[in-house]
């Protein structure tokens, strides 16, 4: 007990702190300052490991040394070996690439385990050549060259014959035959290419940029670009996937829209639903290498909203899955159990919202047929008399190129250019906001609440449209941070009639099932990735349900919030927490981890931030937040407008050009559009942040600081770098933004809130879905800071990385695993979890069974 007491007295800052002391109420510390706390103990080998988990569930010197040495307590590790990690200077000191630090900062842990360190030796990462790698690039581009020049040169020709038809009746008949030749082809495409490149997917696993990844890549990225992927949680979809190789099963429902790639690998059986937002592609990143391995569900399973399922994973028949869970490479759920938590463990909560009813064939076929008939014969044909249309608006884009006249001469083309684009894009925002405030409405009038309807009939129907209409990510975006989205959001239907207006009521990405059963109590704030799940849904039926968020509630990034949650009033729901739905109501209090842990509600640091002393201060302060905000929206319009018009231009050049020049122009035209759009927007991020790496900072949210990083997160919001996931020109495009990233980083799909405040260091493998998140912000108090990522590390699929991290180099981070802010992970160490800590032996880790067949 006493050295733990020295070593918190040390890390708060005070000569002494008393073993009942209480580390967040008595000693105003933070999880920051608990994070470096843990990661001193950790580094003391005449000390137990601890975790931030160990800490918020015995938050006294007292109660955590019992913990940590009463009866199956974990005894203290041994002293670790030295690792060296890379060359070495004159003075000895290691260097990385990208700025990497492999010498722990002060206070650190040193590297884990040799049992870490052997394995990590066997399964290290693979490193390709130079030459490989370029290849690789090369390949790739050439194919996305080839394949966009056929797509456009298609509909260049399609809209030609429609244009020559002498009839009105003539162009509508011609527009859908275009259209749906078009749909055939480019769902066809996908399916060719899967069974003529790769044939069928077994396990095993093979190095990144490698020709094999080329063809595995190629495969995967017409897959998921199929428009077969617009008719999710639709037997429509469910063929897709059977004729992609996947066994599926009888009255099977997926709503989530990430398409499983390696679907020979995946067995769905009778009766099971997947629900929105989960991840079982069937294939993880790791170490260099791409591994492929089996998901397997048996029948009856639910699987929830936000989970992940690694590879080599199973679920026994009727057994389920909880939202916000994961299994790990190699869990298993045995028959009829219920699991919950990040891993995945025990439980007895029943997440079978809904029975299952009947749903017959010929039900599923009108309603696919519907969905068909709807895309053929209305909105193809919609798209083609919107181009004929906003062409007859500017006539003057329709004259012929005379000879040897320059394409951009004459003052009408680009007055008419400016015109078409200002048109089309203002228009359709204002056209977008009636539609969202007026059709829905009407659907809505259809539905009853807690009635379980039938899939695939017009309730149904009614229900995905309202979804579909009131989720557009456009609006969110350009109201959220603001005190413009609580009207918006109350425009569209949410419950938000005692809301207290703070100025970040909301972020930029919030979502629904139907906005018209979403109530939010007074004074709750919601940070980016709120998901309200107020529609329930098994393999065969659903409902509607009202979802109720308490007030003066603070819910942190990427929660999902279900409408059986039992959370009341004045509770902090941390940042990935799986929302309680069973059990006494949660007031009062702060809930954290999956399976969720309580927390202090809020700490005194905190709290001093987000004081401003008087009401009066309070309103002058959202005023002038309000004008800042104002102003962001403004620009971010105006930036937006003037991408469509350079986008016109160059539309109108091919449309000009085309008859004389061919097919080059077009190919021209795709590579402009693509570096135009890569450079554009990243001159916009960085000119907002001044052409500066932004700094750390801790501060109000009425703070002009803040304003200004609530800007940038606007203006960086339409980000090119995911259109490069999987390819070398992804490093490219993210150095332009400023982070700081090494030498074949193989990046398949993450995401940098803050670009510039983050490291990556050589040969790391960042997998689909990682977040690398350099901010936190709770109730009025805003936090930013810098993140390292060391070299060679693995990020699974899903997982999120809190500001003020330092991961050393080879470390393993299993899928949807939340590393907490200040956290220092040791060189070859493998962590997981919801809060992260050090794996166990005993525990199922991501690779195991990869490494095993290898």
């Amino acid at each position: 007990m006493r050295l733990l007491t020295e070593v918190l007295a040390d890390v708060v800052g005070v000569e002494q702190v008393s073993a009942d002391h209480h580390f967040f109420h008595d000693l105003g510390a933070d999880s920051l300052v608990m994070a470096r706390f843990c990661a001193r103990v950790r580094k003391r080998a005449d000390l137990p490991s601890v975790s931030m988990k160990d800490v918020y569930r015995h938050p006294t010197v007292e109660s955590l040394a019992a913990a940590l040495t009463g009866p199956g307590a974990t005894a203290p590790a041994p002293a670790p070996p030295t690792a060296a990690t890379g060359a070495a200077t004159t003075d000895g000191t290691p260097v990385t690439s990208a700025s990497t630090a492999t010498v722990p900062p002060s206070g650190a842990p040193a590297p884990a385990s040799a049992a870490d360190a052997a394995r990590a030796a066997d399964e290290g990462p693979a490193r390709a050549g130079t030459r490989q790698y370029l290849l690789c690039g090369l390949l790739q581009f050439l194919f996305f060259l080839g394949y966009s020049c056929l797509t456009a040169l298609a509909a260049v020709r399609g809209y030609e014959w429609i244009s020559g038809a002498s009839s009105l009746t003539g162009r509508y008949v011609r527009s859908v035959l275009v259209g749906g030749a078009g749909f055939i082809g480019l769902s066809a495409v996908p399916i060719l290419a899967k069974w003529t490149l790769i044939g069928r997917f077994a396990p095993g696993r093979f190095p990144v940029w490698s020709l094999a990844y080329v063809r595995w890549w190629v495969v995967k990225t017409l897959i998921r670009t199929s428009p077969l992927r617009m008719f999710t949680a639709s037997p429509l979809y469910v063929l897709y996937l059977r004729a992609l190789g996947a066994r599926v099963g009888r009255n099977v429902a997926i709503f989530s829209t990430r398409i499983p790639v390696c679907a020979d690998l995946l067995t769905i059986g009778d009766g099971t639903v997947i629900r929105k937002d989960a991840l079982f592609s069937c294939y993880r990143a790791h170490a260099g290498f791409i591994q492929t391995g089996r998901v397997t569900l048996g029948r009856d399973v639910v699987v929830g909203e936000q989970t992940v399922l690694d590879i080599d994973t199973s679920m026994g028949d009727a057994s389920q899955l909880g939202h916000a869970s994961a299994l790990h490479a190699g869990q298993s759920v045995p028959a009829r159990e219920r699991r919950h938590g990040s891993p995945a463990e025990p439980t007895t909560t029943d997440f079978r919202a809904v029975e299952a009813t009947g749903c017959s064939t010929a039900r599923k076929v009108c309603y696919s047929a519907g969905q068909l008939l709807a895309l053929l014969l209305g909105w193809l044909p919609l798209a083609t008399a919107g181009v004929a249309l906003l062409l007859a608006a500017a006539p003057q884009l329709n004259a012929p190129l005379g000879s040897g006249a320059s394409l951009f001469a004459g003052w009408t083309f680009w007055l008419g250019a400016l015109i078409a684009s200002f048109a089309a894009f203002f228009g359709a925002v204002l056209a977008g906001l009636l539609l969202q405030g007026t059709v829905p409405r009407l659907l809505n009038l259809a539905l009853e609440p807690d009635r379980v309807y039938p899939l695939y009939g017009l309730a149904y129907g009614l229900q995905r449209a309202i979804a579909f209409l009131t989720n557009r990510k456009f609006f969110p975006t350009l109201f959220g941070d603001s005190s413009a989205i609580v009207h918006y959001l109350r425009y569209i239907g949410y419950d938000l009639r005692r809301v207290v207006q703070t100025g970040s009521n909301f972020g930029i990405e919030v979502k629904h099932d139907t906005p018209f059963l979403s109530a939010v109590g007074s004074g709750t704030m919601a940070a980016d990735g709120l998901s309200v799940v107020n529609a329930r849904f098994s393999s065969t039926s659903f409902s509607l349900s009202r979802a109720s968020i308490g007030a003066r509630s603070f819910l942190g990034n990427h929660v999902v919030y279900p409408s059986q949650a039992r959370t009341g009033d004045n509770c902090l729901l941390a940042t990935k927490v799986m929302v309680p739905i069973d059990g006494e109501t949660r007031e009062n209090t702060g809930l954290l981890g999956s399976p969720p842990f309580t927390i202090p509600r809020t700490v005194l640091r905190d709290t001093r931030l987000s004081h401003l002393g008087s009401s009066g201060e309070l309103h002058r302060r959202l005023a002038a937040k309000n004008r800042h905000n104002a102003v962001t929206a403004v620009l971010y319009l105006l930036a937006r407008w003037f991408h469509i018009f350079v986008l016109t231009l160059l539309a109108l050049g091919v449309k000009t050009l085309y008859p004389a020049v061919g097919v080059p122009v077009i190919t021209s035209a795709v590579v402009l559009s693509l570096v135009f759009s890569v450079c554009y927007f990243a001159f916009l991020e960085r000119a907002v942040a001044g052409f500066k790496a932004q700094k750390p900072l801790n501060c109000s949210i009425y703070d002009p600081s803040f304003w200004r990083h609530e800007r940038f997160w606007k203006m960086a919001s339409v980000e090119p770098a995911p259109f490069f996931n999987g390819t070398p020109f992804k490093n490219v495009v993210l150095r332009l933004l400023g982070a700081r990233i090494g030498k074949r980083v193989f990046d398949d799909g993450s995401i940098f809130p803050e670009r510039t405040m983050v490291t990556v260091g050589d040969d790391c493998t960042l997998n689909a879905g990682t977040v690398i998140q350099c901010h936190s912000q709770e109730d009025g108090a805003f936090k930013a800071d810098r993140t390292t990522i060391g070299a060679g590390c693995t990020l699974g699929v899903g997982a999120l990385v809190h500001y003020g991290v330092t991961m050393a180099d080879h470390v393993d981070l299993a899928c949807d695993s939340f590393l907490m802010k200040g956290e220092y992970v040791p060189s070859y160490a493998r962590w997981g979890g919801n809060p992260a800590r050090h794996l166990p032996d005993p525990t199922p880790h991501p690779h195991t069974c990869a490494a095993a067949r290898a």
